[in-house]
């Protein structure tokens, strides 16, 4: 793999189909961002409320492999298609968000179920510093 055939690119209206196929493809039990998968319409109403501070999609070439996003907290959230996991791209995007987003601190939320994830922020220089409890009641 060459690290410089790797790019992170705003998102545009041109990628919205894109990243809901890519929503499509997370495990729902890893997943801390949403409990079930929205319908298109929820998706582009959710890309409209601009929920994050920055959002990209990766590219490999010109092929589009995935997306990197960061909030207004600096919680850094990734994910890559299926077919292009473990081959080494995560540092890589990683890297390109913090030369794109510089901040002092970043910040990882990762589900317990999502081994892969938690064992990849590790590796790059992320600790633990909590965990979560949720709470949900019914209406």
């Amino acid at each position: 793999m060459k690290e410089t055939k790797i790019k992170i690119t705003l998102i545009t209206k041109n990628d919205h189909r894109f990243l809901y196929n890519l929503l499509k493809e997370r495990d729902p039990r890893a997943n801390i961002s949403h409990k079930k998968m929205p319908t298109y319409d929820e998706h582009l109403k959710f890309i409209k409320s601009k929920p994050y501070d920055k959002w990209y999609v990766v590219k490999f070439g010109e092929l589009k492999i995935g997306s990197v996003y960061l909030t207004s907290q600096n919680e850094i959230g990734i994910f890559i298609k299926k077919s292009f996991q473990k081959k080494g791209f995560g540092k890589t995007i990683l890297s390109e968000l913090i030369k794109k987003s510089p901040r002092k601190r970043y910040l990882a939320n990762v589900s317990p179920k999502n081994t892969n994830s938690e064992k990849f922020f590790k590796s790059n220089g992320f600790k633990f510093i909590q965990k979560t409890y949720e709470i949900e009641l019914s209406d």
